[in-house]
């Protein structure tokens, strides 16, 4: 079995008022668990908003922070998921039945190398 990373990315902003998220977030559950079933699912975080990101750099052995996401844009990594498949198919289809459930975001399925 492979591992692969499932990464949710969502645009900028305010999350969804909880009459919309709630039953999206019902829904993903639910998935999670077939996952779960099916052996497929390893772990998944949500992750807080850009915004609350710092980028760490060392320039010439100092330490150098600076606020915020390392690159500007109207979309970030929100949350993801790592399961286990046979194959990239099999992950495929795995992201395919999330990014169903988390329309319209975008679900971004990687191997993970290890």
């Amino acid at each position: 079995m492979a591992r692969y990373l499932m990464s949710i990315y969502q645009p900028d902003g305010d999350p969804p008022p909880p009459e919309v998220l709630g039953p999206i977030m019902a829904e993903l559950e639910k998935l999670n668990d077939e996952m779960k079933a099916a052996g497929a699912w390893v772990f998944a975080m949500a992750l807080h908003p850009a915004s609350a990101a710092t980028v760490v750099r060392d320039r010439d052995g100092e330490t150098l922070l600076t606020d915020g996401p390392f690159t500007e844009g109207k979309e970030h990594l929100g949350g993801f998921t790592v399961l286990e498949a046979a194959d990239l198919d099999e992950a495929l289809g795995w992201g395919g039945r999330m990014a169903k459930v988390l329309a319209p975001l975008a679900i971004e399925v990687r191997p993970i190398a290890w």
